[in-house]
Order: C-alpha cells, then structure tokens, then sequence
C-alpha cells in the first residue's frame, strides 16, 4: 500500500549562480529566487496489489512524484506512507558502477535492496535467465548498450521479491521480444498481489495492464480513474491546439461546458447517438476539439438501417455520422474508432485515409458520412469513438466511446481481429509421423 499525502515539491531557480551564494548569506535580505512546482499538493492512494499507472507529457511531473514515493527525493511539504519492500527503476542504470561487471553489478544491487547473500545466489541463475545478456553478464556494464543496460536493471529489480515495484518508463529501451517478457512479468506480480507503479508513453500499454491511472499536468493530477479514461483525456489534451487549452490544467476550453468524462466504470449507449442540444453527454468517455464543427449524431446498424446492439462476425456493418459545421472548414475530415472492452484501439480510419475527400464546408453546413465495413472481430464488447478533425490532426470534435455493441463469434479465436482464416494441409512424402491425427 501507498498514501501520498500532499505531496509538493519545489525548487528554487535563480538566473545567475551567484544569486544562490548571495541569498544564503542573507546580502540584502532579499529573495533572489523564483518557485518552480515540481509538484503541487498531490494525495493519492494505491492499494495493495493495485496496478497503478501515470501519464501526462514530458516535464509534467511523473519522474519526481516516483522518486519521493521511493524515497530518492524529500518532499518540500505533505509526506508518504508505504508498507512493503520497495523495488524501483527510476533511471536507466541507475546504481551500476560501469567499471563492474554486470554480474558484480547484481549481486551488489540485489543486497543494497535487501537481499542475504544466500538469496542472491538463488536468484542470480533467473536474474541472468530473464536479463538475456549472455557473456556480457561477465563484462564491464560500460560496455553494454543502452538496452543490455535496462534489461540487466530491470531484471535485478524484479527478482528481489518486491512487494512494491516502482518502475519509470523502463520498457521503453527493451526489444519486443523483452517487452512481452515483462508484461508477462507483471501479469504475475499482479497475480501474487505485489503493488506496481509505473511511468509510460505507451498508451496502449497503460490500458492494457494498469487497474487505475493518474494524469499529470504542470505538476497537478488532473485526472484520476479508469486507464481508458484517462488516456482519452491524455490524447484530448495532445490533439488539442494549444491556444484552445486551458493554461493551468491542459483541458480543451471549447469543450469544458459539454460535460467531459464519464464516472469510472459507466458504459455508454447501446448503438445509437443523436445530441440536438449542448447539454453535457455524460455516457461519453471524453470529448474535445475547437468546435469549428459538431457531431450531431451517430449510429452503427445493418443494411436495412436497423440499429445494432449484437453484431455478427462477417457481417456487414454501416456507421453512419451526421456532423453541423460551425465554422468554415477548408478540408473536413471525419473518423471513426473501435476499442475492444480494454480500451485497447481494434480498427479506425477516416474519410482522408479511405480515399474520399470532403469537399469544404461552410458555417451551417451538415454532412452525413457512411463507413461500411465487414466484421472481422473476434468475440468481445466494443464501443465506437466518432471524430471531425482538421488534415493534420488536430480535433474539431472528438468524441470517445459514445456508442457500445457486442460481436457474438462461434470461433473461439484469439487477438484482435478474425483474418478468417483458411487451412490447407497436404502429406509430404517421408513425412507421415510428423502429421497430427485427424
């Protein structure tokens, strides 16, 4: 368990080195100096077993709030609570003495955080298994590339039984085949109830393995709860343009009065929506954009116009969007997106990608917009996110998850989409022990 109790912290800056020297000895009497917030007065719990997950742009404040939750830095006011031995990797090597060697470098680090050394020798072997270095176990770490690095680290951090993982951006350096190493790895820390903390610009990965997420802005969270919400929320920011965002928070101006975010966990309509008012859709996971145009509906049915609540596997699908432009727009482009339950993205695409320009629009204009489509899903629960956006991606109207359907799949497949695959075998002469039975 972890409690972050009003957490700040704050750094002096002074345009001239002397001025340091010249305000302690108090010449003057006068402050030299202005406040930078690192962090401005964050709480915070993650239970134990919990998955926790933070995001938010570069300089946010992510990196410090790990380091004072591990103990690296001291807050400037409020304090943490932690019960549990803490493993981290918060910079890359962090620790390794490069004239070592990467197996030296383990068996220190594995006894600085806690280790006798009788249960370094019985977690080496698995700590150089997972690590894959090879020979270079037994040369200087300055010789290892930045990956060997992080996976060495990484690999000690994990090994030493945490009870609390702290990791920052660490799977950021490792190959896809560590990687997936690692999100095994977590999945069976999760399984054993070890709390994991962890910094990451892989949104995808943040959906996929975080029970709850925390968005950071300027040192401020400013969102908590559900990763898909959250990360949504994330990307509104990014696609917003900055002039349209608030200074303090990040949040799109143009769409703060329509009522932003859903409660964690609330689901949104079944197959079918239609807004004729600004009234807040509180169904939706988030929305943002400029509002140079409006989504002022959207459904998913079959051929016949039928709205759909369960969908097929092959079947047909027909999303059709209906959008007001409020302002002129030069080249309008309209998107959708489908998300599986995991917030993970399945399929999008848009009117420029599919080869259909728009032509440009003017204040007052409406547009109906057709996708049509197969379904090539496997059996999952899924919703619809619509967008207007500008050529270079930047959002006029975005609006996340605002309808939900079902794809009911006799196949029992596995992944993202069903390629509907077909299967041809032949006997190779000399062969036949090696065919399956039939």
């Amino acid at each position: 368990m972890i409690e972050v109790q009003n957490v700040s912290k704050v750094y002096p800056l002074y345009a001239k080195p002397a001025h340091r020297l010249v305000e302690a000895l108090g010449v003057g009497g006068q402050s030299l100096h202005t406040d930078f917030h690192a962090l401005r007065n964050i709480s915070l719990r993650v239970e134990r077993g919990e998955v926790a997950a933070f995001v938010g742009p570069n300089g946010s404040g992510k990196s410090t709030l790990l380091q004072v939750i591990c103990g690296v830095l001291s807050p400037t006011a409020g304090r943490v609570l932690s019960q549990g031995r803490i493993a981290s990797l918060l910079e890359l090597g962090a620790g390794f003495n490069p004239e070592l060697t990467g197996a030296e470098n383990v068996r220190i680090n594995a006894e600085v955080m806690g280790l006798s050394r009788a249960e370094v020798d019985r977690a080496f072997p698995h700590i150089a298994a997972f690590a894959g270095v090879g020979d270079f176990l037994y040369r200087p770490v300055k010789e290892y590339s930045s990956g060997m690095y992080v996976r060495l680290a990484f690999a000690t951090a994990i090994h030493v039984e945490p009870e609390i993982l702290v990791v920052d951006e660490a799977l950021a350096v490792g190959d896809a085949v560590f990687a997936n190493r690692c999100i095994r790895k977590f999945e069976e820390f999760r399984r054993r109830g070890v709390t994991i903390l962890f910094v990451s610009h892989d949104l995808a990965l943040v959906k996929q393995l975080a029970d709850r997420a925390w968005f950071l802005y300027k040192g401020e969270l400013v969102a908590e709860g559900n990763p898909s919400d959250v990360v949504n929320r994330y990307v509104g920011m990014v696609l917003t343009p900055e002039e349209t965002r608030d200074a303090d928070t990040g949040e799109p101006l143009a769409m703060a009065s329509l009522g932003a975010t859903a409660s964690p966990g609330q689901l949104p309509p079944p197959a079918s929506f239609t807004a004729e008012t600004d009234e807040p859709e509180t169904s939706e996971s988030f929305r943002h954009g400029d509002r140079a145009s409006r989504i002022r509906a959207a459904e998913l049915c079959d051929a016949e116009g039928n709205s759909l609540r369960v969908v097929s596997a092959g079947d047909l699908l027909h999303v059709r969007v209906d959008v007001e432009y409020l302002r002129d727009v030069d080249s309008p482009m309209v998107g959708i997106l489908l998300r599986n339950r995991n917030g993970l993205d399945v399929f999008g695409t848009n009117t420029k990608v599919e080869g259909f320009p728009c032509s440009p629009a003017k204040a007052g204009d409406r547009l109906r917009v057709h996708f049509t489509f197969p379904c090539r899903l496997p059996r999952n629960e899924y919703t619809l996110t619509v967008a207007t956006q500008y050529e270079d991606g930047r959002s006029q109207d975005w609006r996340d998850d605002i309808l939900r359907f079902s794809v009911a799949n006799l196949r029992d497949i596995a992944g993202l989409i069903d390629l509907d695959t077909t299967v041809r075998a032949e006997l190779l002469e000399g062969e036949a022990a090696a065919m399956p039975s039939p």
